[in-house]
């Protein structure tokens, strides 16, 4: 249920870092099916990027992959020229909170330098533009909810919450945050920001929360959970994601950030419940999803509850998501049944 503007997209030239990514893939596929647009997808195939994600590709002159790492400044420099996009997405980021606690550099490495040399190339590339080719391109920075730190029982992460992150990921990605609003007011790249909360649907890494849970719940197997469980995620479905995702980038306010959320605060303990129910029903099973849980120690610095406030991108743009989570999980479950034994060990 993807709907965007499918003429302002029409025969724009759109970079997309980390295109082989869970989120990047959607966005991808979105506008190759539903426009002219013509894609860049820079990925440097890490071990969560998936090419198979990219679907209808085959022969489609509109499309092009590159390998890429953006550390690697040196050849970021020499490929915007060459290209000379008209819009660039930048959703690459290594984004798994547990590896960023055992081995931060990466992170750091790939979040903070990465951006910085997409930047400092950007920068660059709008130096050869002429006035009116510079004045229409744009820049948007993908983000997460998890710079805003932690919520109690009550409020909202907003456009307006102090950042304070408490992981090595979200330092990561808050780093980037700030970088990218520098380098926006300080040399005027024209840029735009979003933060949202945790996404799911399907082709999302085995390694996140939900396709663990639906795979763990299929092969009969211990689900680990951390701490007593009551950690609460709002959820947004990524077709509700990639909509917010055209939406800001065509109509969005140079300079601005858009925080986007689906509205669905669930704890762990339910999420899981919530996924063995949809088991049950599609395979007609008697899974008792309380036998499968197993508590495991929590992991440090554990945000308690995330949950966003999407006014301001709703009154603005006139966005909102369309999914309820009982919709969005049916979708998800359903794919990973299908598909499980081909993406993920079984």
């Amino acid at each position: 249920m993807i709907s965007f503007n499918r003429k302002y997209y029409n025969n724009k030239k759109i970079l997309v870092t980390g295109g082989a990514g869970f989120i990047a893939s959607h966005f991808i596929n979105s506008l190759l099916k539903g426009s002219q647009a013509i894609i860049f997808n820079l990925d440097k195939l890490g071990y969560a990027s998936d090419l198979n994600r990219v679907t209808g590709i085959k022969n489609n002159s509109n499309y092009k992959f590159i390998n890429l790492d953006l550390v690697d400044k040196n050849k970021i420099k020499e490929l915007l020229p060459n290209i000379q996009p008209d819009l660039i997405v930048h959703f690459a980021a290594e984004s798994h909170v547990d590896k960023s606690i055992l081995n931060p550099e990466i992170f750091i490495e790939s979040n903070i330098l990465g951006t910085f040399n997409l930047l400092e190339s950007i920068r660059n590339l709008l130096n050869l533009y002429d006035s009116k080719k510079r004045k229409n391109f744009k820049f948007l920075h993908i983000s997460t909810d998890e710079v805003y730190g932690s919520l109690g029982k009550d409020g909202f992460f907003s456009e307006k919450t102090s950042y304070d992150p408490r992981s090595p990921y979200s330092a990561s990605k808050a780093s980037s945050d700030h970088l990218v609003s520098a380098w926006g007011n300080t040399y005027s790249i024209p840029v735009i920001k979003t933060n949202c909360s945790n996404n799911y649907g399907p082709w999302q890494f085995p390694e996140k929360l939900i396709p663990v849970v639906i795979g763990n719940i299929i092969k009969n197997q211990k689900i680990p959970i951390y701490g007593d469980g009551t950690n609460i995620r709002d959820w947004l479905f990524v077709d509700d994601h990639i909509n917010a995702i055209l939406l800001v980038l065509e109509k969005g306010e140079l300079g601005n950030t858009y925080c986007i959320g689906g509205n669905n605060e669930i704890s762990n303990i339910k999420l899981v419940e919530i996924i063995c129910n949809e088991i049950n029903k599609l395979n007609a099973k008697n899974i008792t999803f309380e036998k499968l849980i197993e508590f495991v120690p929590d992991r440090l610095g554990h945000d308690k509850r995330y949950a966003i406030d999407s006014s301001k991108i709703k009154n603005e743009l006139g966005w909102e998501p369309k999914f309820t989570f009982k919709e969005g999980i049916k979708i998800t479950v359903e794919w990973y049944v299908k598909n499980l034994g081909k993406f993920m060990e079984i």
